[in-house]
């Protein structure tokens, strides 16, 4: 721990917990004023427990934290915002937790971010809002790149520098961007992108959301989007991330879950 504060307060969404001793959890937080904390909370197991309902994955909580001696020790909870739609839903569910794995993923500890915590509070509320969880989960992925230093480009052709024309390019995640068709042509890592798709990815990266969400993306658009960005991201985190594959089985196995918009 960076410095010698025996109690600090913050607020923070709960990315998520797991089983620690007898009867506490360690909690992997996502916090407005230090970034990523772990923390052990005592006794949330045991069925009498206060804390134990403010400390759910996807609450945004507001915590009394006391130092312990490798981490910290959750002393007081309260819940700022529980995001029941998220936890009653689980396609909703499925969403928020590849949203805050990406968060989990991309910061490392005590690395405080705040327009990645606002960005993260945003998206939770969309999550839990909006019928079509679609777009509110790629504007955070776009965004987060941005935030976490991995802005792809997709103006230029990352090969020879000349700008993007209007036709279908390729897209190479190790170069980092976009590449002409001459360039893509002479690599054997790059994917197709259509002009379609490239122009949707590039309305979202350089859209408030209230400008992005104004576009009707068809559904071949969505799949090459949703595609590209996730091949993105696990080269740059250079791993798979586990919540992708969950969201796939659940958005399988629900029928009745709003079509995308054509």
């Amino acid at each position: 721990m960076p410095d010698r504060e025996r109690s600090i307060r913050v607020e923070a969404v709960v990315v998520r917990h797991s089983n620690w001793g007898e009867a506490d959890r360690l909690l992997v937080l996502f916090s407005r004023e230090r970034g990523k904390l772990r923390a052990i909370a005592k006794g949330v197991r045991k069925m009498h427990s206060r804390k134990a309902g403010h400390l759910e994955p996807f609450t945004k909580v507001s915590l009394q934290l006391a130092r312990g001696r490798d981490l910290w020790i959750v002393t007081q909870a309260e819940t700022v915002e529980p995001y029941l739609q998220i936890r009653e839903d689980l396609v909703r569910t499925a969403y928020a937790s590849y949203a805050v794995e990406l968060v989990e993923r991309f910061t490392y500890e005590e690395g405080a971010s705040l327009p990645l915590y606002q960005l993260l509070q945003e998206t939770l509320k969309r999550i839990a809002s909006e019928e079509d969880c679609y777009l509110a989960v790629r504007y955070f992925e776009i965004h987060a790149l941005d935030l976490a230093g991995f802005r792809p480009e997709l103006t230029r052709c990352v090969g020879c520098g000349r700008g993007i024309r209007a036709e279908d390019q390729f897209f190479d995640a190790g170069l980092g961007g976009a590449l002409c068709p001459d360039c893509g042509l002479k690599t054997t890592t790059s994917r197709q992108i259509t002009m379609e798709g490239l122009k949707y990815l590039r309305h979202l990266q350089r859209s408030s959301y209230r400008e992005a969400a104004r576009a009707q993306i068809p559904e071949r658009a969505r799949r090459e989007i949703e595609t590209i960005l996730q091949a993105y991201i696990t080269y740059q985190l250079e791993r798979s991330l586990n919540s992708p594959e969950f969201l796939q089985q659940v958005r399988h196995n629900q029928p009745n879950t709003p079509p995308p918009s054509d």
